[in-house]
């Protein structure tokens, strides 16, 4: 009777909470290159979509119970993940964001070769003794990844500048380069937006509405945009904790979308894409914009300098939390509509050479090659050199 060959692919592990967003879409990203390229692809998470689009891939889905945030319920999230890594025996764990980060550096501890991925620092999210603890424990966890992969330099600068002792990698995010691609903005807001007057100045912000994205800031500059540019409209697209509030407060000219499968058409239907983000490590939003030819104007946090090219670096960004200063680059881009082609332009080139998803990819794909090179030396070298190859 024939005998199945056994499976020798590397086993990787991705833990990931939250499920939904751009930690979402990387995790997706990433999954698909590595089966791509012939890895076995196991990833824990709770139920959502993300698990239908993980299945859908070819991607070995587990369910994972876990809240977004710390609380009561760690201990027992903890020992869920240590269950799992007895069934799944990965060779690499590659813990996403602070919440799967914290768990799952607990649960492992240092055994198997792990990546830790903040996409933005757990301590910025949050004020007054949470941060301090927060950081805290990012400062003792570091012990617990091999490598701590930021995606942006200025992430890694911000670790290294609070004594995170991590031993760093910086692979900048990308993005589907075929998925988010330019369109004709009159079609496209056609059907979107029938009502809608195609001449009427449109402004769209992706995003889960939530602190961390800044709607409130964005809507708080709203009035003056709107004296400086009569009939603009503004939507926000996504959902989330903050909705019922940011709705209360927002104008006629303001629309909602809720939470949509793609945003891909909200990005060609408009003339310009705002980001007022508090903090990020690198915000996905703006590349997809740029990457469908849309000009942006971010706020100056983590990541958003090396996401720009330097003609939209000069004009594009702003102070975080500055409603005055957002006001007045969404109205001046707004009111020029030859500078933002020029600027949507330059963005996708820009995105087409950095930011492709297949870049990181294969960076992140480098990362794991060194890691587990590194494990299998110390594994079969003779135990007086063990120690040499681990320092």
């Amino acid at each position: 009777m024939h005998q199945p060959e056994p499976d020798d692919r590397p086993r990787v592990l991705h833990l990931t909470q939250p499920v939904d967003g751009g930690v979402a879409r990387v995790v997706t990203d990433l999954a698909r290159a590595q089966l791509a390229a012939g890895l076995h692809i196991t990833v824990a998470c709770p139920p959502s979509p993300l698990s239908d689009d993980l299945r859908a891939l070819g991607a070995d889905v587990r369910h994972w119970a876990a809240t977004r945030a710390p609380g009561p319920s760690l201990p027992g999230e903890v020992r869920r993940l240590g269950r799992l890594l007895d069934e799944v025996h990965p060779d690499l764990v590659h813990a996403h964001s602070a919440k799967a980060g914290l768990a799952g550096r607990l649960a492992v501890r240092g055994r198997i070769p792990t990546v830790f991925q903040p996409h933005a620092w757990s301590f910025e999210a949050v004020r007054g003794t949470t941060a301090a603890l927060a950081l805290k424990w990012e400062r003792f966890g570091a012990r617990w990844a091999d490598r701590v992969v930021c995606v942006s330099e200025a992430e890694r600068t911000t670790g290294d500048r609070v004594r995170i002792a991590g031993q760093w990698s910086v692979v900048p995010n990308g993005i589907d380069t075929e998925r988010f691609h330019p369109a004709p903005v009159d079609t496209v807001r056609a059907s979107l937006l029938p009502l809608f007057s195609p001449a009427a100045p449109l402004v769209v912000c992706v995003g889960r509405l939530c602190r961390q994205k800044g709607q409130d800031v964005l809507l708080a500059a709203w009035a003056d945009v709107e004296r400086n540019v009569p009939g603009a409209r503004l939507a926000l697209v996504g959902d989330g904790p903050d909705g019922e509030r940011l709705r209360a407060r927002a104008p006629e000219s303001v629309l909602f979308t809720g939470a949509v499968a793609d945003a891909v058409p909200w990005y060609q239907a408009a003339d310009l894409v705002v980001l007022p983000s508090r903090w990020e490590g690198m915000a996905l939003a703006p590349l997809e914009a740029l990457a469908c030819g849309r000009p942006v104007v971010v706020t100056d946090v983590d990541g958003a300098l090396e996401s720009l090219p330097a003609a939209l670096a000069s004009r594009c960004l702003v102070p975080a939390e500055n409603p005055a200063a957002l006001a007045g680059a969404v109205a001046g881009l707004l009111l020029d509509p030859m500078l933002r082609e020029a600027l949507g332009h330059q963005g996708r080139r820009h995105v087409l050479a950095a930011h492709d998803v297949r870049r990181t990819a294969k960076a992140v794909a480098d990362v794991y090659r060194e890691l587990l090179t590194t494990t299998e030396r110390a594994r079969v070298a003779p135990p007086e050199c063990r120690e040499s190859i681990h320092s």
